[in-house]
């Protein structure tokens, strides 16, 4: 399903979906934070370290299949299959915008 996401979501997950971590860290403010698989990752390098341990783990791609708003923050919930158990899978990803930058990013079942 096609939607409209905000310029930094679209940007985010059509650079996953290439597996280009350049690019994936192009709409992340210097001061973001991700939280995946339990784990806490806070600024540019700690959070490209962790898209490139995670893009060689899983080589996932991502189908936005929902998308809400309430202000800046936005959940999308996605199928992602990659090189998992369970893949494919639907996860909800968690984004706090600040203006046309990725604050904070949570990624959960």
């Amino acid at each position: 399903m096609a939607m409209e996401l905000p310029r930094p979501l679209s940007i985010y997950f059509a650079a996953k979906n290439r597996h280009d971590i350049d690019g994936m860290l192009i709409p992340f403010s210097p001061d973001a934070k991700v939280r995946d698989e339990g784990e806490t990752h806070l600024g540019p390098t700690a959070i490209r370290a962790w898209m490139e341990a995670t893009t060689r783990k899983y080589r996932v791609t991502v189908e936005v299949a929902e998308a809400t708003a309430n202000g800046d923050a936005w959940r999308a919930a996605a199928i992602v299959s990659g090189n998992f158990p369970g893949s494919p899978a639907i996860l909800h990803y968690n984004f706090v915008l600040t203006g046309d930058q990725i604050e904070k990013l949570e990624i959960g079942a």
